[in-house]
């Protein structure tokens, strides 16, 4: 499914980051970013140290106090450090020594030094408590310098940059790969647009032109799908019965899509009625039969050339009496340029007022599909869509391009001739199938 498209964009993609990285201006950007990565972890232990230190000095108050005494006793300080050099830890001799001085220094002054005696108790301590300060105020002096050094780091990076002409030339590949895969020109033009918006004029890093594109377009078919589709099990509970109408054109496959939903729902324990309502065309009704007695469902028909729009308020009727869940309704193919016939759906839609309204188109013709979807929501209202035959679609333009023109989403892919070949639609898997 979709390899064809696959291929194309491969090679595309491909052929485009070699122009870019043959044809691009270089440029080298120095960019500064900050480093948020295991530097700040050892910072934060850091101050857990310097906080217990703290306590350590904290612990001595009455050290702070030595300043005030050290100018009376200028003799005493020049003598005490010699003390404490040999012995800076061991205080219990220190007083021995203050007791010698003492009386040495009362035989020459007498009474008048007595107070000069406090002098030495307060300052053979305070050499202690000066020892230690240096390494407590150095410590956090260095930290500031190693947290503006690991904050910010500047990286010089060679970047590549298109002009918006360069950039026309090089998507001309890539627009005739979409056309050649039947993408709407809606929806080219969109790619073309957010590629130009985020490729042009823009620094890309050299090594990274490849990985850039293909996010771009990427992220360009995403958007492509702007609707959701609801979950269909959910809304036919919501009512009872539930009727939906099936409209296309001839040949797409919408006979044997009902059989398939038929078959869904009925898998779910959810009874099914099957209204008959293409009177026009010969076989249409013997066909519709077939489904219904395989998949052992009840079949509302009238004769060939009756009216569409009685059979569909017939099955409805008996859908009512019955207690029967859901009402699927079939109608005539035909192409919204025939008038009359188109006016014939409208009455059926008139009669049933169908909750909901499903387009059936064939994956495989492209933009066709398209085409006709969008000239059946114009006429009727179209909810949603069901792309028959996506399992033998190459190319994938339908599939990527009818839910953006019409705003409609996708409900289901047919991928098979069994009954139980009913694909939910998933765009991410839409995506992966073409290589993005």
């Amino acid at each position: 499914m979709f390899g064809f498209l696959k291929d194309k964009l491969k090679s595309i993609i491909s052929k485009f980051t070699k122009k870019v990285e043959a044809e691009a201006q270089e440029e080298v950007v120095e960019v500064e970013r900050e480093v948020k990565k295991p530097v700040p972890k050892p910072k934060a232990e850091k101050p857990a140290k310097k906080e217990e230190r703290k306590p350590k000095a904290e612990k001595k108050p009455e050290r702070k106090e030595a300043p005030k005494v050290e100018k009376p006793a200028p003799e005493v300080t020049r003598e005490e450090p010699k003390v404490e050099t040999e012995k800076p830890k061991v205080e219990e001799p220190a007083p021995e020594v203050v007791e010698e001085k003492k009386g040495f220094f009362a035989k020459i002054f007498g009474k008048k030094e007595e107070p000069k005696a406090e002098a030495p108790k307060v300052e053979v301590k305070t050499p202690a408590v000066k020892a230690e300060r240096p390494a407590v105020e150095k410590a956090p002096a260095e930290e500031p310098e190693k947290k503006g050094f690991f904050g910010k780091i500047k990286e010089a990076i060679t970047t590549k940059k298109i002009s918006e002409k360069q950039f026309d030339e090089m998507f001309w590949d890539l627009e005739l790969a979409l056309l050649e895969n039947n993408a709407a020109v809606e929806v080219i033009e969109k790619i073309k647009a957010d590629l130009k918006g985020d490729l042009v004029d823009k620094p890309i890093p050299r090594t990274k032109v490849q990985e850039t594109i293909v996010g771009s377009l990427r992220k360009s078919i995403v958007d492509l799908f702007p609707v959701e589709p609801p979950d269909l099990l959910r809304m036919v509970k919501q009512k009872k019965p539930y009727v939906i109408c099936f409209v296309g054109v001839n040949g797409s496959g919408k006979t044997t899509s009902i059989a398939k939903v038929a078959h869904l729902l009925k898998s779910r324990g959810l009874s099914v009625v099957l209204a008959a309502a293409d009177t026009f065309r010969a076989a249409a009704i013997d066909q519709l039969q077939l489904h219904a007695d395989k998949l052992g469902i009840k079949l509302i028909r009238h004769d060939y050339g009756s009216d569409p729009a009685a059979v569909a308020f017939d099955a409805i009727k008996h859908a009512q009496a019955s207690g029967k869940d859901v009402v699927l309704i079939d109608t005539a193919g035909r192409l919204h340029s025939n008038t009359n016939l188109m006016d014939e759906m409208k009455k059926i839609m008139r009669v049933a007022k169908p909750d909901l309204k499903l387009f059936v188109g064939e994956s495989i013709t492209g933009n066709d599909c398209v085409e006709q979807a969008k000239q059946f929501d114009e006429a009727v209202g179209v909810d949603g869509i069901i792309l028959a035959k996506a399992d033998v679609d190459e190319k994938g333009g339908a599939a990527i391009s009818v839910s953006y023109v019409t705003k409609k989403p996708i409900f289901y892919l047919g991928v098979g001739q069994e009954y139980a070949d009913l694909q939910q639609f998933d765009k991410d898997k839409l995506i992966a199938s073409i290589g993005l």
